[in-house]
C-alpha cells in the first residue's frame, strides 16, 4: 500500500458497513477481510464501519447486564455505556484493524468520537404514543469527514466504530447503519456496501428467489411497512440517508456466501439489492 495518495480523489470511494453478525463467524469475517484485501488492490478508497451487536451482549452478559430494548434498541444506562464502548471500540474495532495489519494493509481504528468526527444527540424513543428514555443512544446530527480524509490521503484504512460524541459531552451508542450512511454522504462516497446476512430485499422473505436487484429510492420508501420490515428497515434507512447525502448508489449484499464483495467489482453478475436516487 502506498505511503500517501494525492489529495484529489481520482480513485473511487467505498464506504463498506460490515453486520455484527457476519463478525461472529471466524470463516465469513476471514472472507470479507480477504476480499477487501483483493478490493484494496483496486485504486478504489475504501471506509469500514462495523457494527457489534453480538459482542456487546456477550460482554454485558459476562458481568451481569441484562439488556433491556425499547422499540429495537437497547436501553443504554451509564454503567452499560462503557461497556458498549469496550465492545464496539475496543474488541471488534482492534480485532478488525489487527486483521487487516496482518495482511500488510495499514489500518488505523477509530470512532466517531475522535476528532469529534460524529456529534450525536440523544435519541428518545416513542412507544404507543409515549417518548421512552433510552440513555446514552444516539442519532447523528453532524458528521466531520476531515480526519477520515486525512488517513485515506496517507495511504490508511480507516475502521470505524460508532461509537459517538455527544453534543452535551457524553457518549452514545449511534445505530451502525445510520452512522454509515451519514459518514458515506459526509465523505462524498461513490458507494455505500451493507454487508448483511441476507441475499438483498426480498419480495417475499419466504421466497429467496424474490429478490429485488434494482430500485429507486422512491421505490423503496414505498414498501415500508409491506416489504421493508424488521431488521431490514434500519438497512434501508442508512441506504436512503446515504443517497439523500449525495452517495451514487447503496448496496445491500450477502456477507456470509463467500465471494459476493468481490463478484460485484470482477464480473457482470447482479448482486444483492441496489438503490439509486
Amino acid at each position: 500500500m502506498s505511503a500517501k495518495k494525492s489529495t484529489s480523489q481520482s480513485s473511487k470511494r467505498i464506504l463498506i458497513k460490515i453486520g455484527g453478525n457476519a463478525l461472529t463467524d471466524e470463516s465469513i469475517k476471514n472472507s470479507i477481510i480477504d476480499q477487501i484485501c483483493e478490493l484494496l488492490t483496486l485504486d478504489l478508497e475504501i471506509i469500514i464501519v462495523h457494527g457489534g451487536g453480538i459482542e456487546i451482549k456477550s460482554l454485558l452478559d459476562s458481568v451481569g447486564i441484562t439488556s433491556q430494548f425499547i422499540g429495537g434498541h437497547r436501553k443504554t444506562d451509564i454503567e452499560t455505556i462503557g461497556y458498549v464502548e469496550m465492545a464496539l471500540s475496543s474488541r471488534v474495532n482492534k480485532d478488525l484493524v489487527s486483521r487487516f495489519n496482518l495482511k500488510g494493509h495499514k489500518s488505523v481504528g477509530i470512532s466517531g468520537k475522535d476528532g469529534i468526527t460524529v456529534i450525536a444527540g440523544k435519541r428518545s424513543q416513542n412507544v404507543d404514543d409515549k417518548e421512552e428514555d433510552l440513555g446514552f443512544v444516539g442519532d447523528v446530527e453532524k458528521v466531520d469527514p476531515a480526519l477520515i480524509t486525512i488517513l485515506l490521503n496517507n495511504g490508511y484504512l480507516p475502521v470505524l466504530s460508532p461509537v459517538s460524541f455527544g453534543k452535551d459531552g457524553n457518549t452514545y451508542n449511534v445505530n451502525a447503519d445510520m452512522f454509515a450512511g451519514h459518514t458515506a454522504g459526509a465523505l462524498n462516497a461513490d458507494m455505500f456496501i451493507a454487508i448483511t446476512n441476507v441475499d438483498g430485499l426480498l419480495r417475499d422473505v419466504d421466497d429467496p428467489n424474490s429478490i429485488i436487484h434494482h430500485l429507486s429510492s422512491e421505490d423503496a420508501k414505498s414498501l415500508y411497512g409491506s416489504v421493508i420490515d424488521g431488521g431490514m428497515i434500519p438497512k434501508i434507512d442508512a441506504c436512503l440517508t446515504s443517497l439523500d447525502l449525495g452517495v451514487k448508489s447503496a448496496i445491500i449484499i450477502n456477507g456470509t456466501d463467500g465471494q459476493s464483495l468481490l463478484q460485484m467489482f470482477k464480473t457482470n453478475d447482479t448482486i444483492g439489492t441496489t438503490i439509486v436516487r
